[in-house]
């Protein structure tokens, strides 16, 4: 059967359909509608050859919990514009990035738990249960996309870290490897690269750690080979590359916060009414194309997570 393409100009991009659909023939909710992939016709393959086993910590169910409303970013889009200051400043970092070895891995859990570990990134992914969430990602540039990430909820790494009741913070440290970071030469920043969240917002379902995305092994551009994805904030509480992990009762001083503390704070929440000191937060533009969207308080997901915040008034959630 021939199957018949129209030309890339006869449609607008935003239109075209995801790579995680049409790969896995999933139904992913976009823009309120369910878009269905049964028609779809699987390639052949020889009858006697075994299907090839997903990658570690690639692959996981669909979980639909929280449509992200918007239609799959292109792979393309979200693999080769990335923010990853360790390689350089620029949004071009993705072929630098191969360089940084995703195996062997290791992650220390310390600070405020039972007890102290140091734990290989395979052995973490036979301790959980991997799963596969289409989230929205915003970043405070005003830049936006859509992505399926292959991962676990946060709070079971919590609960496999087994952390103290006095504990109420967790900071996390990204890798710091100047023979493959570049970046890292760099004296004006203050690395490590430095993130936190409280104890409640890592026990909220929403929190997130990614091994994968589209399906493949996290790459090392986007956060491989393990990192953080809090989708209702803006995307530099998502720190990727993780080593080490602390269970604190110090609230962290985070990178940008560390950087700039006039521009960005501890919680770094989304919202469209609240600008960055040097632009407007209020529409954002979707990576691959040159649409802008209006931005949405808590980046959507508000009905799951705006509860974390009552009684907090008086702190600067938004920047």
């Amino acid at each position: 059967m021939r199957i018949m393409r129209r030309r890339g100009w006869e449609i607008a991009e935003s239109r075209v359909t995801p790579e995680a659909v049409a790969m896995r023939r999933r139904g992913i909710l976009a823009g309120g509608l369910a878009l269905s992939t049964t028609a779809l016709i699987r390639p052949a393959r020889a009858a006697d050859a075994p299907a090839a086993a997903p990658a570690a910590g690639a692959s996981g169910p669909l979980n639909q919990t929280y449509p992200p409303n918007r239609a799959v970013t292109a792979e393309k889009a979200a693999t080769t514009y990335n923010n990853y200051y360790e390689f350089n400043d620029t949004k071009d970092v993705w072929e630098e990035a191969q360089k940084l070895p995703q195996r062997p891995w290791t992650i220390a859990i310390d600070g405020m738990v039972a007890k102290p570990r140091t734990i290989a990134i395979d052995d973490l992914l036979t301790r959980v249960q991997l799963e596969e969430r289409i989230y929205r990602h915003r970043c405070v540039e005003a830049w936006a996309m859509t992505v399926p990430w292959t991962g676990f909820p946060l709070s079971q790494l919590v609960k496999l870290a087994e952390p103290l009741g006095s504990a109420t913070y967790i900071r996390f440290q990204t890798e710091q490897s100047a023979k493959f970071m570049p970046g890292l030469d760099s004296p004006f920043y203050p690395w490590p690269y430095i993130e936190g969240v409280t104890m409640a917002e890592a026990m909220n379902d929403v929190a997130f750690i990614s091994t994968g995305m589209y399906g493949k092994p996290l790459p090392p551009q986007d956060g491989g080979p393990i990192r953080l994805v809090l989708p209702w904030k803006y995307g530099f509480k998502s720190a990727k590359a993780l080593v080490k992990i602390t269970f604190t009762d110090k609230r962290p001083v985070n990178f940008w916060q560390a950087l700039v503390p006039d521009e960005y704070g501890f919680w770094a929440n989304v919202n469209p009414d609240v600008a960055h000191p040097r632009w407007s937060q209020a529409r954002e533009r979707l990576l691959g194309s040159d649409e802008m969207v209006p931005t949405v308080i808590y980046n959507g997901y508000g009905e799951w997570v705006a509860s974390l915040y009552t009684g907090l008034k008086g702190e600067k959630l938004f920047m």
